[in-house]
């Protein structure tokens, strides 16, 4: 059985507790409690191309190396930081990469390798989100809301996923955690290594740029940086004194307007204050939504299991109903102490994504998998989507109110963050030292 009691949050220190349904709620009295808080990613793989060639070939590690540019015609696709050292860069001829670095080491292309190594570090993003908008080969947002509501577990999750993807793939890359997709993709460009004169200095990794910090961190930039700014329009501004970012934010509408229209003079108000309210839009349509994590510690409390699976019910129904609408399967997987894998699942005759349906039932198949070991890893996962149809009882309105209830934590989790509301049921485990490592 879940706990049925709310603490609502009136306050940085004042809590009151209220017996209700099945949910904790705590909503912070912090000035950005009123806007939407997203969880974004911007991960940048590091001079993708050069670092999949450097796999088969370990001996030029450290040394100046391009791909492309293999004649004094050619145009240069890709340069290792020790060849940015030189001034070498991307979209250069040979011929001046060449003059700028002598010793340069030239690479042909070869780009079914470089789509095949994007795919397997796209299935490593799969993992841990439904929500991936790739860019390029080499980069993509991801919107981690659901699995990390706040920045703190969003840096988290993007330390584990830049170290996932150099484990298995030998691939360093770069991660921008921010609220928003503009700011994100700034960041990630100062989590990288930084190329000089005195050498190749390795980056942060991943930066984070604070919850109400976004203003601030644009204002120090030049305008090129601004989306929609290219060489015309930065000449355009240029004339009328505008170079860097701050410069727009003091400058009238009506002067940006004149230079560069009305359309990219909203635009560029709304960068420059630090505001991108773009939605992460995946490209593809997901089979299956799902939540798995590898515990630090193997469980073998049931009471601790039992919190584990509602909250990862929690969160996968919360992404099947804010992306799907209802799921008509329903499955858990279990990896034992001994590594065999189980998996149970449940079958519905129509889409639901309430969790009080679906708790009980996966609640009985956790038991069965189980089966007495201690459990190393658990998932929980959704299949078989559609829009929740429930044939409704003439003599019980209990589907109704799930489909309030189900809506009125969505809302809260929209307005105040993911960490708002919490099954309480799901808390347990919270007072017990168990880092899982999300997967």
């Amino acid at each position: 059985m879940v706990d049925t009691i709310i603490t609502v949050s009136l306050g940085w220190h004042s809590r009151v507790a209220l017996r209700c349904d099945t949910w904790v709620i705590d909503m912070p009295s912090s000035p950005d409690a009123e806007r939407l808080m997203r969880s974004i990613l911007h991960i940048d793989m590091n001079a993708f191309f050069v670092s999949v060639e450097l796999l088969d070939r370990p001996d030029l590690v450290g040394l100046p190396v391009v791909v492309g540019a293999s004649s004094n015609r050619g145009v240069v696709a890709a340069a290792s930081y020790e060849a940015r050292r030189f001034g070498v860069r991307s979209a250069m001829s040979g011929a001046e990469a060449k003059r700028r670095c002598p010793d340069l080491i030239a690479l042909p292309p070869d780009h079914r390798k470089y789509s095949a190594m994007s795919a397997r570090v796209r299935d490593i993003f799969d993992q841990h989100t439904d929500f991936v908008e790739p860019l390029a080969l080499d980069e993509a947002f991801l919107d981690v809301t659901i699995p990390a509501p706040t920045l703190d577990r969003a840096a988290e999750l993007a330390r584990h996923v830049r170290q996932q993807i150099f484990d298995e793939l030998g691939l360093g890359s770069s991660v921008g955690v921010a609220t928003n997709k503009f700011i994100a993709k700034l960041a990630s460009v100062d989590a990288k290594p930084v190329a000089s004169s005195t050498g190749v200095q390795p980056g942060p990794g991943v930066v984070v740029v604070a919850a109400g910090e976004e203003f601030d961190y644009v204002q120090r930039l030049e305008v090129g940086r601004l989306w929609g700014v290219g060489p015309k329009s930065r000449e355009k501004l240029g004339k009328v004194g505008i170079r860097t970012v701050s410069d727009v934010t003091l400058m009238p509408r009506e002067v940006l307007r004149s230079q560069v229209g009305e359309a990219l003079t909203d635009q560029l108000i709304e960068l420059a204050n630090g505001r991108d309210n773009r939605p992460v839009v995946p490209d593809r349509e997901a089979k299956s939504i799902g939540h798995e994590e590898t515990f630090g510690v193997d469980l073998s409390d049931v009471e601790v299991l039992h919190a584990e699976l509602v909250r990862m019910i929690d969160i996968v129904a919360g992404r099947v109903r804010s992306g799907v609408g209802g799921a008509r399967s329903w499955s858990i997987k279990v990896r034992r102490n001994d590594f065999t894998t189980v998996t149970r699942s449940r079958t519905w005759g129509h889409p639901i994504a309430s969790v009080s349906e679906i708790v009980p039932a996966l609640d009985a198949l956790l038991e069965n998998a189980v089966a007495g070991h201690p459990v190393r890893l658990l998932g929980v996962s959704a299949s078989g989507f559609g829009a929740p149809n429930e044939q409704l009882n003439l003599f019980s309105d209990a589907g109704i109110e799930r489909g309030r209830r189900d809506k009125a934590v969505d809302d809260v989790r929209e307005r105040f963050g993911g960490d708002a509301i919490r099954l309480a049921g799901s808390i347990k485990s919270t007072d017990r030292d168990i880092p899982p490592t999300r997967r």
